[in-house]
C-alpha cells in the first residue's frame, strides 16, 4: 500500500474545494481489479463535477474522472491479469465510485473492457465517453431505420466533445452533416470534420413553433431545452434525433406535433449503464470507422494539475473538441 496523486473534492461549509494532492491507496473502495491510470480526458460532465455546478458528485471525498486507460497492477477477475491494457468509460465513476483523476483506481472487473486492438491508451481518451457517446447516437439512428439517402443530419454543440466526434462519424458514414454552434469562428475546424454546412446557434436556441419547415432526416443533439424542442420540430417525416446531453438545460419546452404528425422519434442515448455487449460493439467501430488523423486535430493534452481550470473552461463553453488527461 502507499499514496499517489489524485484530484480530491470534498465537502465543506462553504461549499465544495477541490485539490491535487496524496491520497492513500487504502481509501479506495472496493473492487477486483486496481488498475495503474495512464490518461483520462475531460467531459462536460466532469467539468460539472469539478465546478459543483451540477450534482454530478453523490459522495465525498470523491475522485472525479469518468473515463480511464491504463494498465492492470492486480486482479481477481477471471478475465483480467496484470499487465493487461484496459479502459473504462462510466458504470459511476467520478460519481458514485472513486475516478480517473488519479495515478491509480480499483473497480470492478466487469466495468473494464480490454484497450481495443488499433488504439493506443491515448487515442482511446482522445474518444472517451464523449466519442464513444457519439458512437452510440449514430448507432441508435441506425437501428432506427435511418440512412444518408433520407437527407441531412443536425449535430448540436458541434465544437464540442461529443459535437466534434459526432461531425467526423456522420460525415464517415456519408451523411450531409449541418453542425450547429455558438462558435462561428470554429466553422473551418468542423468543416475540416466533415461538415457541410454551419448553422448559428442562436436560430435553435430560442422558443420556436411547434413544427417548423423540415430541414433534416437525423441529428445528435448535446443541448437539450429549446434546441431540442427546435430540433425536433425540423425533423423529417419518419426521422429521428439521438439525444444525449443537457449543455443547455434539462428542459424539453416542445409540444407532441412532430412525434403524432410527422412520427418523429426522440432516441435517448446513455453512457453511463450501456450493457457490456453494445459498449464492445461501439469502442471497435470506433477503432474501425473514426479517422484518427481528424481525432488528433481535435485533440489538446493537460496535465492531472491543470484539470481543475480546465473544469471551469469547458462549463464555461470554451473547450473545443477532446482533452486528454495525462495521468502518468
Amino acid at each position: 500500500m502507499g499514496a499517489f496523486r489524485a484530484v480530491v473534492i470534498d465537502k465543506t461549509e462553504a461549499g465544495q474545494h477541490v485539490e491535487l494532492r496524496m491520497f492513500d491507496e487504502a481509501d479506495l473502495m472496493d473492487g477486483d481489479v486496481t488498475v495503474r491510470v495512464s490518461h483520462s480526458t475531460l467531459n462536460y460532465k466532469d467539468g460539472l463535477a469539478l465546478t459543483g455546478k451540477a450534482p454530478v458528485v453523490r459522495r465525498f471525498p470523491m475522485i472525479p474522472g469518468v473515463d480511464l486507460a491504463g494498465t492492470v497492477e492486480t486482479s481477481s477477475h477471471p478475465e483480467f491479469k496484470p499487465g493487461d491494457a484496459v479502459i473504462l468509460d462510466g458504470w459511476g465513476l467520478g460519481e458514485t465510485h472513486l475516478g480517473a483523476y488519479a495515478e491509480k483506481v480499483r473497480v470492478k472487473g466487469d466495468w473494464l473492457i480490454p484497450l481495443p486492438r488499433g488504439l493506443t491508451p491515448y487515442q482511446a481518451m482522445a474518444i472517451g465517453t464523449a466519442g464513444y457517446t457519439a458512437m452510440l447516437c449514430l448507432m441508435a439512428l441506425e437501428r432506427h431505420g435511418l440512412s444518408p439517402d433520407r437527407g441531412a443530419a443536425i449535430v448540436t454543440g458541434a465544437a464540442g466533445g461529443v459535437g466534434s466526434v459526432g461531425v467526423a462519424l456522420l460525415a464517415k458514414a456519408g451523411w450531409h452533416v449541418i453542425a450547429s454552434t455558438g462558435r462561428r469562428q470554429e466553422a473551418d475546424y468542423l468543416k475540416h470534420l466533415g461538415a457541410a454546412e454551419i448553422l448559428d446557434r442562436s436560430e435553435l436556441s430560442g422558443p420556436g413553433r411547434p413544427l417548423n419547415k423540415e430541414r433534416w432526416a437525423a441529428g445528435i443533439d448535446t443541448v437539450g431545452s429549446h434546441t431540442l424542442a427546435n430540433v425536433l420540430s425540423m425533423t423529417k417525416y419518419a426521422g429521428a434525433i439521438a439525444a444525449c446531453g443537457l449543455a443547455g438545460g434539462m428542459d424539453l419546452p416542445a409540444t407532441v406535433a412532430p412525434f403524432i404528425l410527422r412520427n418523429v422519434a426522440l432516441l435517448g442515448v446513455d453512457s453511463v449503464m450501456t450493457p457490456k455487449a453494445l459498449r464492445l460493439e461501439a469502442w471497435k467501430r470506433l477503432a474501425n470507422e473514426l479517422d484518427l488523423d481528424k481525432l488528433a486535430t481535435m485533440t489538446t493534452d493537460i496535465t492531472l494539475n491543470q484539470v481543475m481550470e480546465a473544469g471551469r473552461a469547458i462549463v464555461d463553453g470554451k473547450i473545443r473538441g477532446r482533452v486528454v488527461v495525462e495521468i502518468a
